[in-house]
Order: C-alpha cells, then structure tokens, then sequence
C-alpha cells in the first residue's frame, strides 16, 4: 500500500481557490437573478449544466464505466436529489437577496447539522464534547441572524436550509463511501444533477436572451466545475486535516465579492457569529480527525 504524499503548500493553493471560485459563482448567480430577473431555478438548470460540459474530460480521466458500478444505486439517486435541494434553497437565497456575507456565515452550520445526523441517524457515539461544540455553533449562528431584531426575514432562513440539506448529503456520502469510491460519488453527482435540475426548472423556464447574461452564466458555470476540480485536487494532494481549515477562507472571499459586485458591508455581528461557528466546526473537525487516526 503507497502513502499518500502530504504538499501543503499545494493543497492550501488548491483550497483558497476553490474559495475564491466559490466566491465569484455566487456573485454571478445573483447578478443573474437581480440584474436580469432570471429564476433560481432557471440559473441552476444553466449554471450546473455547463459545468458538467466543462468538467467532462475529468470524468473520462475518472473511468466513467468504471465509476458507474454500484450496489447502491437507488441510495446515490437520493444523495443528490439532497444535494439539489440545498443547491436550490441556497440560489433562491441568492436571488431573494440575502446578502452574501450572511448566507455564507449560515452555510458554514453544515457540519453542525451533520454532527447531529451521525448521532440520531448513524447512531454513532457523539459524546458531550462534540454535542456542546454543535450548540455554541448554532449560538453563532443566532447572532448572525438576529431573529428577535425587527429588520429579520424569513428569507434569512434559506441558507440554514441548504446547510441542512447538505449535511444530509454528507452523511450519504458517509455511509455510501464504505463501499463506493470517491470517482463513483463524483460520477454520479455530475451526472445526476441536470435531469433533477431540468424538473425544477421546467415550471418557471425563462430563456435567458443577450450576450452578456449568457456570459455571466457560462463562467458561472465554468468556475462551479473549476471549484469542484480544485477541492477534488487539494484533498488528492494534502491531508484531509490541513486543507480543510482553509475552507473557512470562502467567508472573507465572499464578503469581498459582495462588496464589490453589490457595495454590502457586513455589520460587526457577522465576525463574532462567525468565529464561534468557525471554532466549533474547527473543534469537531479536530476531534473527528483524531478520532480516525486512533481507529487505524
């Protein structure tokens, strides 16, 4: 058995760009949904399809054939219609608008949603630890919110829904990857994707006419397959443990990108509720990496 070799340096490169890709995917889609009124549906069945195109001579490099055999094929075609879900919600936030800096600060709760799945669902042990780490995050993510303050919006909400849907998606991910490669899971995702976003879509279809919406579209799309490609690299060339603290890199990323593309500033609020969801989902990763390595 060969040891993967640990670059850091590469891995936390590969990382702060999928952040930074991330970053501009977003503007992007709200740029569609604000400025020229196309639904979020609409931008997701657009935006996904043209980074399936993008990303399809990786997947060749993946052995599609290959990658398609699985046992759990039913399990798979409800891994994504979760992650569809929470791509939805999230561009719904989008177009509402909730402003970037709040719904990336409230996205940032999915591994705390997970945290919750693996013990109710998985009946994994989570320990008191882990469980008071989960409630401090969510405490976080009150402050970011503000629900007793006057100005709160339900819409606010959205991004805590797709967090939830994503982290029902990890858990899939989870438990299917004992038996499933992570080139199946990709495979899968990709493909999967456009006929579930085709059915969404179809209700409130708007074909998008100009040069420039399209342009904005097509490099949303081909920054989506550019961030997925990029984390994909970053955990093949740096351990999971290192590179996965620089994902906190897309909340200061983002609020660059709002602030630019839409003059948003974030109230104070936003870095005391942040940094207690970042040191709790910090904390949990910790003690889940350390947790593996003494199961080895």
């Amino acid at each position: 058995m060969t040891t993967k070799v640990h670059h850091p340096i590469q891995g936390a490169s590969w990382m702060l760009t999928a952040g930074l890709a991330f970053a501009i995917v977003n503007s992007l889609a709200q740029v569609a949904s604000i400025n020229f009124g196309l639904s979020s549906t609409t931008v997701a069945l657009i935006q996904y399809g043209i980074a399936l195109i993008v990303i399809l001579p990786y997947l060749k490099t993946l052995g599609i054939r290959k990658s398609l055999r699985t046992e759990h094929l039913g399990m798979h075609i409800f891994r994504v219609f979760l992650s569809v879900i929470g791509i939805q919600l999230w561009l719904w936030a989008l177009a509402y608008p909730v402003p970037i800096w709040q719904g990336i600060a409230l996205l940032m709760t999915s591994p705390l949603f997970a945290t919750i799945g693996s013990g109710l669902i998985l009946k994994e042990n989570v320990g008191v630890a882990r469980w008071m780490a989960t409630l401090t995050g969510f405490v976080g993510a009150m402050i970011i919110l503000e629900p007793w303050a006057d100005g709160f919006s339900w819409a606010s909400l959205l991004p805590v829904g797709a967090a939830f849907f994503w982290a029902c998606y990890s858990l899939m991910v989870k438990k299917l990857s004992s038996d499933d490669s992570p080139s199946t899971m990709v495979v899968y995702l990709l493909i999967l994707i456009t006929p579930f976003n085709i059915l969404l879509a179809l209700p409130d279809w708007q074909m998008p006419s100009g040069a420039i919406i399209w342009t904005v579209l097509i490099a949303a799309g081909a920054f989506t397959a550019l961030a997925q490609w990029a984390i994909v690299k970053a955990y093949s060339v740096a351990d999971a443990s290192f590179v996965q603290p620089f994902d906190h890199a897309k909340l200061p990323l983002n609020v660059l990108a709002g602030w630019v593309v839409f003059s948003w500033v974030p109230p104070g609020r936003l870095w005391l509720g942040a940094a207690i969801i970042i040191a709790s989902v910090a904390f949990i990763t910790q003690w889940e990496t350390k947790k593996s390595r003494q199961l080895k």
